[in-house]
């Protein structure tokens, strides 16, 4: 079991993002963590219907911003110990590499994914 305390760097899921960041505070099974950097950017679309274009609402999920905090549950919080990358490198990068997996498949919710992503990359002005 990981002992997570204030002032770690760890690695944090928030929704299907995961993030690299910096523990501030544990309590009652969750932690808040400052991010830094971005490792996995969020799928975009309906979190109740994965992968699925038709849906009522298709959402537009922004990485979460640099020293932006959020409360993650403590299960998927884990040390990190390596060399924390630059914040908008992380976030090019992790953006670029969900763009070319989506590129790969051939449906519709891919499709609008990109166009998701496409909207969201000038936004980010990368």
């Amino acid at each position: 079991m990981n002992i997570i305390e204030p002032g770690m760097k760890v690695t944090a899921l928030y929704k299907t993002g995961k993030y690299i960041g910096e523990a501030e505070q544990v309590k009652n099974g969750k932690v808040l963590v400052s991010i830094l950097a971005v490792l996995k950017h969020p799928k975009q679309g309906d979190l109740h219907n994965p992968n699925q274009a038709d849906v009522p609402f298709f959402h537009q999920r922004k990485a979460l911003a640099f020293q932006e905090k959020t409360w993650a549950p403590e299960h998927t919080v884990k040390p990190y110990e390596e060399q924390v990358p630059d914040y908008h490198e992380s976030l090019k990068t992790s953006l670029e590499e969900m763009q070319k997996e989506l590129e790969q498949r051939a449906d519709d919710w891919s499709a609008r994914s990109l166009s998701e992503l496409s909207e969201l990359k000038k936004e980010y002005r990368l």
